[in-house]
């Protein structure tokens, strides 16, 4: 019973306990997981009718953040933020004028020489936000970004999406963290026993209700 949109530019915080379903949220909707009933559209895109040869296409719209980091060791910071750009097949003129800008953009222009082993939590986290924005994503998927981070680095983290956010990507970010709603304003929602309900008003009571393109209809 999940009956929800998400806007362009729109900041979402998807709450709930382990277990609840919100990494399973996620991967419906980057297609790593399929839906037993209903329909998923991006952009009035079935996703549950694409042809699977269509779907590496569908991700290029979106940027994904993974709490795990899942970072290339021996690669350094560079080329792993590089290397979102080479799958999609960008000229090397490219790669070397965009990765560097938006290296600058997270704070990491000192640190591109360096390997992932070499820099602190919040720093290999900050990779993972470049390498998804590199692309200039519609859809920023965010899981725990903040889970492992002390937390003035996690706010430091969200504050970075927010800012991404307001160039005009959706940012849809899962989280325990409570306090960063009184901090960071967006729409919330729970997942609690497969359901998704809004609760922005219970949360933000002076933020209004979202309506977004990225729809998951059940």
């Amino acid at each position: 019973d999940i009956n929800i949109q998400i806007d362009e530019g729109e900041f979402v915080f998807i709450l709930g306990h382990s277990g609840a379903g919100k990494s399973t949220f996620l991967k419906l909707i980057q297609m790593e997981e399929k839906p037993t009933e209903g329909k998923i559209y991006i952009n009035d895109q079935d996703l549950t009718t694409i042809k699977r040869r269509k779907v590496p296409y569908l991700r290029r719209q979106m940027g994904a953040v993974f709490q795990d980091f899942r970072l290339i060791d021996h690669m350094t910071v560079y080329d792993n933020v590089a290397f979102a750009m080479h799958v999609v097949g960008a000229s090397n003129r490219e790669i070397k004028k965009r990765v560097p800008y938006i290296c600058g953009l997270v704070g990491l222009e000192k640190k591109m020489k360096c390997k992932p082993h070499e820099l602190s939590g919040g720093e290999q986290q900050r990779i993972v936000i470049a390498r998804a924005v590199l692309n200039s994503p519609a859809i920023i998927l965010a899981d725990e970004p903040t889970g492992n981070l002390d937390v003035e680095t996690g706010k430091s983290i969200v504050e970075l999406l927010h800012n991404i956010c307001e160039s005009g990507s959706s940012v849809v970010m899962t989280t325990h963290n409570l306090q960063l709603l009184k901090e960071y304003p967006g729409s919330v929602y729970r997942c609690s026993e497969h359901r998704i309900t809004d609760v922005t008003d219970e949360y933000m009571p002076r933020q209004r209700t979202i309506e977004i393109d990225l729809n998951i209809d059940n």
